[in-house]
């Protein structure tokens, strides 16, 4: 059993540490990448980060644990709660879907620190897009 807890450590410490940042280039002439961007919606834009540079796709499903809690969960709570998903995401606030996940999660605040206010509001949005 330790073994396979190790092994489940050991993949989120890996998978969930992807640093890449995309940025929205929004003065003077746009770039091709940030003109598409701009043009998706938030929940779209949201999908994107969520699956492409923040790679939290490794650790959130959108039905089930994996391992950490699923999307729905995540947004079932927050909304339930009232919580602010981007403080959390910024680092600055308490966990509050699944407390036992948080130094995992801690792992990847350095990838969520470096999203734009913008980007982290998209990924809220995506999130709660599956309450509806």
């Amino acid at each position: 059993m330790k073994k396979i807890i190790l092994a489940f450590a050991i993949l989120a410490f890996v998978s969930c540490k992807k640093e890449e940042k995309v940025t929205i280039d929004n003065s003077g002439m746009p770039s091709e990448e940030s003109a598409t961007l701009a043009a998706k919606t938030p929940e779209e834009l949201g999908k994107a980060i969520f699956e492409g540079q923040g790679n939290c796709f490794a650790c959130h499903q959108v039905d089930q644990k994996v391992i950490g809690p699923s999307i729905k969960e995540i947004a079932k709570i927050y909304k339930e709660k009232n919580g602010d998903m981007v403080t959390f995401l910024k680092g600055k606030g308490d966990p509050i879907v699944d407390p036992s996940q948080f130094e995992v999660m801690k792992t990847n605040f350095p990838v969520t620190q470096a999203m734009s206010d913008e980007e982290l509001k998209a990924i809220e949005a995506y999130f709660y897009s599956f309450l509806k």
